[in-house]
């Protein structure tokens, strides 16, 4: 039995910190939080705090070279894989030993990560986002033919989106991504930041359209997510069966109570908007979206105070494009600003894994549950805000195996 102790565990249930005890696992599974025992292989990890795998609700690790490069094919597919694979392992040894990624994988990645042939978190993906032609995902220029965007799917690595018009084409493109390896659903139903076709105010898919691939996800027993800033588009997400909501950042106190009646949740993304306002040189985009970004984070920040007070279930994502994302830890930083170190740490963990669906897996310390665990080398109740350093992951182990042990060397 391995046994990791530290100054203190933080068992993602939103419980008060346990202290003088470890978590104990054999193979993959925790068999109990508890005292070290006599024959325990003891990973002693003193002054740390223990928690459990981060998740991250919000990813692409398609997107993970430069985005102009890349959507002008500049970029060959054996770049565009290293900078896939080296994200997932990135992601790993920050401590997310799972994700949800939002857009731009199937099979080919899951399966290389699954079989232990590259390092990564534990993947769940929607394939090629459901997007509508001109709407955001439909990321080229007014200058090319709207048949030559799908020239840039890789079939068994990243196809971004799939572009649908009718009910007819969003069934179809919804049946090919559970072909391909999807266990939920993916939809544009407003404008996005980085688009250049359309704006935030916009709404994009009618209600007839985006039922039609609620509809295919319920016949799987899965779900659809929308990504979706203003109100009108996430009112017509809810009313076509939406479960979750991806942003949200125009949610006031009315939908908010609407929301949370239908049971909808809501995965805010506020690294990425941070992170663009303050280092927009280094996300490699257009300068004509840098406008876009002003104000985005604050709205943001209001809606998950307005979500919250609801009721409404509120995850945790970074929506982190380009090749930097090294700083995922910054997203529960950010949020302990708005509702606290505790809240921040439960919607990385438990909260995250309820709204994806691995509740009975994964988000919390607890017997039988995967032995993903996390230790950073500070208190994170007393000093949230050093989440945003990647370097304060002293040890990650996901399903038993330890990836990244500092204190006795990588691994």
């Amino acid at each position: 039995m391995i046994a990791v102790r530290g100054a203190q565990i933080i068992d993602g249930t939103g419980r008060d910190p346990v202290r003088d005890a470890a978590v104990r696992f054999d193979g993959d599974r925790i068999a109990e939080i508890g005292p070290v025992r006599p024959g325990d292989e003891v990973i002693d990890m003193e002054g740390c705090t223990i928690l459990p795998g981060l998740i991250d609700a919000h990813v692409h690790f398609g997107l993970a070279s430069p985005i102009d490069p890349m959507m002008a094919k500049e970029l060959s597919i054996a770049e565009r894989a290293a900078d896939m694979f080296r994200v997932c392992r990135d992601t790993l040894h920050q401590g997310f030993t799972t994700v949800r990624d939002t857009g731009g994988i199937d099979w080919g990645l899951l399966k290389a990560v699954d079989s232990g042939q590259i390092p990564g978190p534990r993947i769940l993906c929607c394939g090629a986002i459901l997007a509508q032609t001109g709407g955001h995902a439909h990321y080229t220029s007014p200058n090319e033919c709207v048949h030559e965007w799908r020239s840039r799917e890789l079939p068994g690595l990243t196809t971004l989106s799939v572009l649908c018009d009718s009910p007819d084409q969003v069934r179809a493109a919804a049946r090919d991504n559970y072909r391909r390896g999807a266990s939920f659903l993916k939809m544009n139903i407003t404008g996005g930041v980085i688009s250049l076709t359309d704006s935030l105010d916009d709404t994009q898919f009618t209600v007839p359209e985006i039922e039609a691939a609620v509809i295919e996800a319920q016949a799987r027993r899965s779900y659809v997510t929308v990504h979706a800033h203003n109100t009108q588009g996430i009112r017509n997400g809810i009313a076509a069966g939406a479960r979750c909501v991806e942003h949200g950042t125009d949610i006031d106190e009315e939908l908010a109570e609407e929301m949370a009646a239908l049971g909808v949740h809501l995965v805010p993304t506020l690294a990425v908007m941070h992170i663009h306002a303050r280092d927009f040189e280094d996300m490699s985009l257009h300068d004509e979206v840098r406008a876009r970004f002003s104000g985005v984070e604050e709205k943001m920040a209001r809606a998950i105070k307005v979500a919250t007070d609801a009721g409404v279930l509120v995850g945790s994502g970074t929506d982190y494009v380009g090749p930097k994302q090294d700083n995922r830890g910054l997203e529960i930083a950010l949020r302990a600003e708005i509702v606290g170190p505790m809240k921040a740490i439960m919607a990385a963990t438990s909260v995250n894994a309820e709204i994806i669906g691995l509740a009975d897996q994964v988000g919390t310390l607890e017997p039988g549950k995967f032995a993903d665990v996390v230790a950073v080398d500070f208190d994170p109740l007393a000093e949230p805000g050093l989440f945003a350093d990647s370097g304060r992951t002293a040890l990650v182990v996901k399903g038993g195996d330890v990836v990244r042990n500092d204190r006795a060397g990588a691994r």
